[in-house]
């Protein structure tokens, strides 16, 4: 995890479910060959409907035809986000796609632990109400060390959540790298 994220914002609102982030008839691609891992990035999001994604203006693509990397750097969701069922699949995605940080009024916890676990992506919780401010494509900048979120299109700023004890696991590469380095595995 970097210490500081730049990037453009993809909007989305409340319960974006797995099956949204990586709908299943796209879960037959290889984790380990790299050609077929790009997959996982161009289909992201591929569940939202159209005229939910990217709000509150709709019908904003998060990749780009015959592309795996999005333009956005930084997905701001509402409450719930990643419900649905304990795909692991769908924080890779997102960090196949170019995703570094998800900043949400909540988690589902499997989506939650999942993103922590592979250190996939960055998910910080907010107490406002940012995907109802934050517009898709404003440019941002997060501060994962101190949690402060700069829109710099709109020129304001937020306090996150502390990502808290997560922040070592996530800087160690996930949940079995931060235990092997800390001596809680053997090499």
């Amino acid at each position: 995890m970097k210490a500081i994220i730049k990037g453009k914002a993809f909007v989305l609102g409340n319960d974006i479910d797995t099956d949204q982030i990586i709908p299943a008839e796209h879960l037959v691609y290889k984790l380990d060959d790299v050609d077929e891992k790009k997959n996982y990035g161009r289909y992201a999001f591929s569940g939202v409907p159209i005229e939910q994604s990217g709000l509150p203006h709709g019908n904003v693509p998060f990749v780009k035809e015959e592309t795996w990397q999005s333009e956005f750097t930084i997905v701001i969701g509402g409450k719930n986000f990643g419900c649905g069922s304990s795909r692991e699949h769908a924080p890779f995605a997102l960090q196949v796609a170019g995703i570094e940080a998800v900043i949400a009024e909540s988690y589902a916890r499997i989506f939650y632990r999942n993103s922590i676990d592979g250190a996939f992506i960055a998910p910080f919780e907010t107490t406002n109400h940012l995907s109802q401010e934050v517009r898709t494509g404003d440019d941002l900048e997060l501060n994962t060390t101190n949690g402060i979120l700069k829109n710099l299109t709109q020129k304001k700023e937020y306090q996150l959540s502390s990502l808290g004890d997560i922040e070592h696991i996530l800087h160690g590469g996930g949940i079995f790298e931060y235990a092997r380095k800390s001596g809680m595995l053997k090499q």
